[in-house]
């Protein structure tokens, strides 16, 4: 078969890139070095420095050239790295001059059901009114776009080449989920995950907010320190369970926001698996995990204990169908409501 420049960028029209939802020839990421030996392909693509997405858009282009040009093809790409503008004379705005409040909802380890009590916490105070925008920041397990049923969903681009948030029950939600295949492993090194999610901040067209809410990776790292050094937060939240083990670790999380060089307000805990209550059995309540754990610690670590929320059967099976539970359950509803009322109080 013949291969010619054109050939090579024609099958490279068929690679998206996600930050702006064009494909790479149209947005100008293919330089026009293409070069052909034969059965041997040379391409490169101009990227950012830093760019987290640029292997495995090599990746896809070099498959996308196998599979519509010749699967015989030599295909070797490689990425120029572009080199920085001047510097504007007249100072950038941020994507955070029109949010009001930000708040990093965090937690000492996993399995706690922060991203369930992020996304419940978010919908909540999209339905008093407020204008709301959720980060998901938890780089290698994101899991808000499975608990808003947008998996399938792809951000595209505003004229002036910010990545639009998909909004879903008055939220607006990003994640890092929504340009990666949710079924492979996210391996990137610390200052290639603190990149992408100082893409999602500050190259978002988040427009005016009255809350910002981002759910963090669990524990401390690299993402939580980017985002206190890169965004004024206004407060944090510490999600954890009643038991022992959870708030060993959410002392720590604590301890990392309340540091002399980081200063960040905690604006309370909130205590997620408080009780079981069965459906049928309401009023009823069996303390699985300890009880009123968190509230001791609040007590003594004098923190506001922001709320209780307790085990319903629905709040599982809300977030694997993508609608968050306190869209129609009671409990959950009221739980969260009062939550906000404190949350509300703490950032005034």
């Amino acid at each position: 078969m013949n291969l010619y420049p054109n050939l090579i960028l024609e099958a490279l029209r068929h690679v998206k890139y996600p930050a702006t939802g064009q494909d790479i020839v149209s947005a100008g990421l293919v330089a026009d070095n293409i070069r052909i030996d034969g059965n041997s392909v040379w391409f490169s693509l101009q990227l950012r420095p830093n760019d987290p997405l640029g292997k495995s858009l090599v990746k896809a282009c070099e498959q996308a050239v196998l599979t519509y040009v010749d699967r015989n093809v030599d295909i070797c790409g490689h990425i120029d790295i572009l080199t920085p503008q001047p510097i504007e004379q007249t100072p950038k705005e941020s994507a955070m001059d029109q949010v009001k409040c930000k708040i990093a909802v965090s937690s000492g380890k996993g399995g706690v059901g922060k991203s369930t009590v992020a996304s419940n916490l978010a919908v909540a105070l999209a339905q008093q009114g407020y204008r709301v925008g959720l980060l998901d920041a938890d780089i290698y397990g994101p899991s808000i776009p499975k608990m808003f049923g947008l998996e399938e969903e792809r951000p595209v681009a505003d004229d002036q080449g910010r990545i639009v948030p998909i909004e879903k029950y008055g939220v607006k939600v990003l994640s890092i989920g929504f340009f990666v295949d949710p079924g492979s492993a996210i391996v990137w090194r610390g200052a290639m995950a603190s990149n992408a999610i100082k893409q999602l901040i500050e190259e978002a067209a988040w427009g005016e907010l009255d809350y910002f809410l981002i759910d963090l990776p669990p524990g401390t790292g690299d993402i939580h320190l980017t985002l206190i050094q890169n965004i004024r937060l206004d407060g944090a939240i510490v999600v954890s369970t009643p038991q022992q083990v959870a708030l060993a670790a959410a002392i720590k999380g604590i301890d990392l926001f309340r540091n002399d060089k980081v200063n960040v307000p905690i604006l309370g805990i909130i205590e997620n698996m408080s009780w079981f209550t069965p459906m049928e059995l309401p009023d009823n309540k069996y303390y699985l995990f300890g009880k009123e754990g968190a509230k001791r610690l609040c007590e003594e670590r004098n923190i506001p204990l922001l709320g209780q929320i307790p085990i319903v059967q629905s709040v599982c099976e809300a977030g694997d169908d993508g609608r968050p539970a306190v869209l129609s359950n009671e409990i959950i509803a009221q739980a969260f409501e009062n939550v906000i009322k404190k949350t509300i109080f703490a950032t005034k």
